[in-house]
């Protein structure tokens, strides 16, 4: 079970796993496939371009206790061709990244939670970094499902993606959010890894969802906040939208979620529906 953050496991999964995705083609590299027992590069083509021993990346990936310094893992960074989520992802794993003093956000800040009210009618609500709802106006209620319903333990979005019965059909994409989800779960996970909160949630998705385990096993890694998803609305039909999600820098544990209709089938359904 996902209880802690291993951080020496981990580091050395996720260097292993991001060598064997590279092309040696995209390095002038020759392929060699008769020669290459593993895909992507080989632990000695990565060394050389990180300008570290052969010895040195051998032992990070069998997770022989090693710390690699900002200096190492940024050369690493750039050898592995690694995403800016990435990049901040390995960091933390390193414990080379500065962390925050703030404390981590268990209940809404009363002026986010009156900005949400004010962004009616767009769908709005406030979550941390774990996706706990922290706050929510009558339009996101209307279009997920009524929060106020449910307990606590369960106001959190990626628990009723995965979990809650009405919201397993709820995203005609349904893999694609739920691996988005599990991208951004990731890289919260190694930049709190002291939150046993985030990790007993991970080990009970991991545990009870054969989806979430097989995604968890990837190691993708991103934090998105801006792009568009399509809703199965069991009033109005579909519904797609644009989400955009901001940090507040007063509570940068804190995240605003606001959703606007992607065209006018999906307005008027979004009229409909907040009319009802």
């Amino acid at each position: 079970m996902t209880r802690t953050v291993d951080r020496t496991r981990e580091l050395a999964a996720f260097l292993r796993t991001r060598r064997e995705r590279l092309d040696p083609h995209d390095f002038g590299l020759p392929s060699r496939r008769q020669s290459r027992r593993t895909p992507g590069l080989r632990r000695e083509e990565v060394a050389e371009l990180a300008g570290v021993s052969i010895d040195y990346i051998v032992r990070l990936e069998q997770g022989r206790g090693l710390r690699p310094s900002a200096e190492v893992v940024e050369a690493l960074s750039g050898a592995l061709r690694l995403a800016p989520d990435e990049r901040a992802y390995l960091f933390d794993l390193a414990q080379q990244r500065p962390r925050s003093a703030d404390k981590l956000a268990t209940a809404a800040a009363p002026p986010l939670a009156r900005l949400v009210a004010d962004l009616s009618p767009l769908p709005a609500m406030l979550m941390n970094h774990r996706y706990d709802i922290l706050a929510w106006n009558g339009e996101m209620a209307r279009l997920l499902l009524d929060f106020d319903t449910l307990p606590s333990a369960q106001r959190n979005s990626m628990w009723l993606c995965l979990m809650h019965p009405q919201m397993r059909e709820f995203y005609v994409d349904r893999e694609r959010v739920v691996r988005e989800g599990i991208a951004h779960l990731r890289a919260a996970w190694a930049a709190h890894p002291d939150d046993r909160a985030l990790t007993d949630l991970i080990a009970e998705f991991t545990t009870h969802d054969e989806e979430f385990a097989r995604l968890w096993a990837e190691r993708d890694v991103k934090v998105n906040g801006r792009g568009r998803k399509v809703i199965r609305h069991p009033d109005v039909g579909v519904i797609a939208v644009h989400f955009e999600v901001l940090m507040p820098l007063q509570d940068p544990d804190q995240r605003l979620l606001i959703y606007r209709a992607a065209d006018d089938e999906s307005q008027s359904a979004l009229d409909r529906l907040c009319a009802r």
